[in-house]
Parts: C-alpha cells; sequence; structure tokens
C-alpha cells in the first residue's frame, strides 16, 4: 500500500551544464522572475519570486515557510501549484487531507529536506501541532503501545525527522495564527487589472495561443536548477545591521524570517560567491553581499508593512479603497449605503469591514441612527503611507551605514572584514575573563 518514491534522476552533463549557467547568469533574480512567467504564472511576480525561494529554502538546515493568504477564488492554491511545479517531484509531497496521526507514521527520514505542500490548510486542522513541532524543533516523536508477532504489548517510540518546508493556502489568517506567525505571509493580487491578465491568458489558452510545449521544458530546466544546488554553510556578515519598524507585530519570529530569507538568496546565488574557509573550524562558506540585504527586504516589503499594520489585509484593502472613492467624491463623509452600492460588497462583509475601522479608530460616526443609517468620517487619511515611509527610511539608514562600515579603512583590506572584528572582539572578551 505504500506508495511508490519518485527516483532522483540524474542529470546529463548537458543538462548540468545549462543548469550552472543559468545559476551564474547576471540579475539571477530578475531572470528568475521571468522564467516564472513564461512557464505559466500570470501576474503574482514577487509572490513567485517570493514562493520559489522560500521552496528552494527546503535544502537549508532551517528552511523558511509559506502561507497563502486570500478570499476564496484570488489564485492561492494556483500560485502554490505553479511555483511547485518548477520543484522536482522527488523533492515535494503534495497533501490535501491529513488523519491526526498522520506525520508520525512516515519513515524516520522520509520527509526530510521536503517541500510539503498542503491545498487548504482546514484539511490538515488535525495535525496543525505536529506541522508546527515540525516547523520550530524540525522533528516530531510519539511514543504508542504496538503488539509484536507474539502479542505481547511494547512501547516504541516513533520519530520523523525534518528539517521540512511547509506551504499552505488559508482565507482565515487568524484562526491558523499560531502557524502563520511561523510563516512568510503572501497576499494575493485581487486587483482590477489582474483579473483581466488572468482572463487574457485563459482565453489564450482555449484558443491554442499559448506555447504549453515551451513552459514544459521551461519547467523541467528549473528543476535541474534545483536539483545540482549543494549543501552549503551561508554567513551574513550584515546582520548585526538589520532592523525592523518599530510598528511590527512579534518582531522576535519576523526577525528571523528575514534573516533566514536574506541567506537563501545568497544560498541561491552560491554559483556567484567566492567559497570561503573558516580559519578556526575549517568550515567552507559563501557571504550574503549587500545585495543579498537590500533583495530581502525589497521583496518583502509588503510582507513587513502587512505585520506592522493592525488592519488584517481584507479590511486594509477596502479602507484604501474607500480613501481613493471618497476622495474622488470630493467627500469625507459617507453612509453605508451608498458605499455598499457603489463597490457591490455583500452586506455582512461591509458590516464587518466598518466595525473593524470603527473600533481601531479608523472611522467615525458623526450624526444618525441604526433606522435611517449612520454617517462615517475618515480620521486617518496617511497611515499607510506613514508606516511605508518609516519603513523605506529605516533601510536607507541602514544600507548607508553598512556602506560606511564596509568602505572604512580597517575593513576594506578583505570581505571577511566583519567576521574578523566580530572573532577578535570575542577572544579579547574571552582573555580578559580569564
Amino acid at each position: 500500500m505504500k506508495p511508490k518514491q519518485p527516483e532522483k534522476r540524474t542529470l546529463s552533463e548537458a543538462e548540468r551544464k545549462a543548469a550552472i549557467s543559468f545559476l551564474k547568469s547576471p540579475n539571477l533574480l530578475q531572470r528568475t522572475k521571468q522564467v516564472i512567467t513564461e512557464s505559466g504564472l500570470i501576474g503574482e511576480e514577487n509572490n513567485s519570486l517570493i514562493a520559489y525561494l522560500t521552496y528552494t529554502s527546503r535544502k537549508r538546515h532551517t528552511p523558511l515557510h509559506l502561507m497563502c493568504l486570500g478570499a476564496s477564488g484570488t489564485g492561492k492554491t494556483w500560485l502554490q501549484e505553479k511555483v511547485s511545479a518548477l520543484m522536482p517531484e522527488e523533492d515535494k509531497l503534495e497533501i490535501t487531507t491529513l488523519s491526526s496521526n498522520a506525520f508520525y507514521y512516515f519513515g524516520r527520514e522520509e520527509l526530510k529536506h521536503k517541500l510539503l505542500l498542503i491545498e487548504d490548510l482546514d484539511g490538515a486542522e488535525s495535525v496543525l501541532y505536529p506541522l508546527r513541532e515540525l516547523q520550530s524543533k524540525r522533528k516530531i516523536s510519539k511514543t504508542v503501545t504496538l503488539k509484536d508477532n507474539k502479542g505481547n504489548l511494547k512501547t516504541v517510540t516513533l520519530n520523523v525527522e525534518g528539517p521540512v518546508c511547509v506551504s499552505g493556502c488559508t482565507t482565515r489568517e487568524q484562526l491558523y495564527e499560531d502557524n502563520a506567525n511561523r510563516c512568510i505571509l503572501l497576499y494575493m493580487d485581487n486587483s482590477i487589472e489582474q483579473d483581466k491578465k488572468i482572463m487574457e491568458y485563459q482565453r489564450k489558452l482555449s484558443a491554442g495561443q499559448v506555447d504549453e510545449s515551451g513552459q514544459r521544458k521551461l519547467k523541467e530546466q528549473i528543476k535541474n536548477v534545483q536539483r545540482i544546488l549543494k549543501p552549503i554553510t551561508v554567513k551574513n556578515p550584515y546582520a548585526t545591521f538589520l532592523q525592523l519598524p518599530e510598528e511590527v507585530f512579534k518582531p522576535r519570529r519576523t526577525m528571523l524570517l528575514l534573516l533566514l530569507f536574506t541567506e537563501t538568496i545568497t544560498y541561491y546565488h552560491q554559483y556567484q560567491r567566492t567559497l570561503k574557509t573558516d580559519t578556526d573550524t575549517g568550515e567552507q562558506y559563501i557571504e550574503s553581499t549587500l545585495e543579498d540585504v537590500e533583495a530581502a527586504f525589497t521583496l518583502l516589503e509588503t510582507t513587513l508593512l502587512k505585520k506592522s499594520d493592525e488592519l488584517n489585509d481584507a479590511c486594509r484593502t477596502f479602507f484604501e479603497r474607500l480613501k481613493i472613492w471618497l476622495k474622488g467624491q470630493e467627500a469625507e463623509a459617507f453612509y453605508a449605503k451608498e458605499v455598499r452600492s457603489a463597490f457591490r460588497l455583500s452586506p455582512s462583509s461591509l458590516k464587518r469591514y466598518l466595525y473593524e475601522l470603527e473600533r481601531m479608530g479608523y472611522i467615525k460616526i458623526t450624526r444618525g441612527n441604526r433606522y435611517k443609517g449612520f454617517e462615517y468620517k475618515v480620521q486617518s487619511w496617511n497611515d499607510l503611507e506613514t508606516l511605508k515611509g518609516n519603513a523605506d527610511k529605516l533601510l536607507a539608514e541602514m544600507l548607508h551605514q553598512i556602506k560606511s562600515v564596509v568602505r572604512s579603512p580597517a575593513v576594506a583590506q578583505s570581505t571577511n572584514g566583519l567576521h574578523n572584528r566580530q572573532k577578535a572582539s570575542e577572544k579579547e572578551a574571552v582573555a580578559h575573563s580569564k
């Protein structure tokens, strides 16, 4: 009954050279983003690249995890499916539903460095706890009682080792908050422009105007790229300079996600980095560059802003749309009835958004009653711009500080200067304590 595991494919010399050539190409992240689009994923350029890099981290000792969020029909599963199609079959496991003890009965190393794809977290509700443990501790264990071949009861401990990279989709972020805290959160693009792009692609696909054969070849090429990535240690000499906006909720886990994402970008560029050796331990490693740090902040900008925002994504989207509509109407106040008509929202959704905005102080009731309706007035017009401005200012200050340190004469002698300074201070502290 056990399903046959996909065999690990051996690359030919030509395939290997093509994959290495791809990984050595300039502007690798931009090139990867372009290939993802050409493989059949419409729009969601930044989200797809974040997902791709997150799935790539499955090969590392501490992988990242992903959660795709959005209303029903916004393309969460489509994004996960299209990006995961670029991963080798032997490295992923697609799951629809899991029983409560399913994870404990995998082989000891069967899940090691695998990508677990969960179509809907509602289908994995009974295994959320072991899933969190796999994400955090990278291993799970359970002690059970079994009968041996003579019928005697025997206590057995089942151990399953990670690490694993987990990716799931859901419409209910708050319900799975404990799992979401451990993940990079992707919010789907609900814009009218995105709808138009997808419908145009659907029409072309139906008319036979899409080169599906070319898409399949691209997918195979990227799978080969994934296959030749080797396990290697990454060190980030700029890690001590990284900071988060003060508004970010749960900064400890968010900082860890940012550091791991920066390391993953470096790991993906391993064929463009100089291999270094630690003089003390003899361990070989590659180092993050300033460009890696900047790319990590740029890609995760939306995620960091969402983690700094009091409002959930759906409510924030409604509020920003409401402000644009009011500016177009040259008004500051509105009635719920006219907004529902203009936005074509259900009464329950509108009521939920208005209640949340009023509770948080973003709007207030100026007059009216529950029979004739209430008039609302916007209290906060530039809160999102302020958040974004603070984040951009923080990034600019950090990059300036890092550049000033790197360009100083004490460090300019070698690219390993930051490590040397840190090790020297540690040795000095040890000597002083002795």
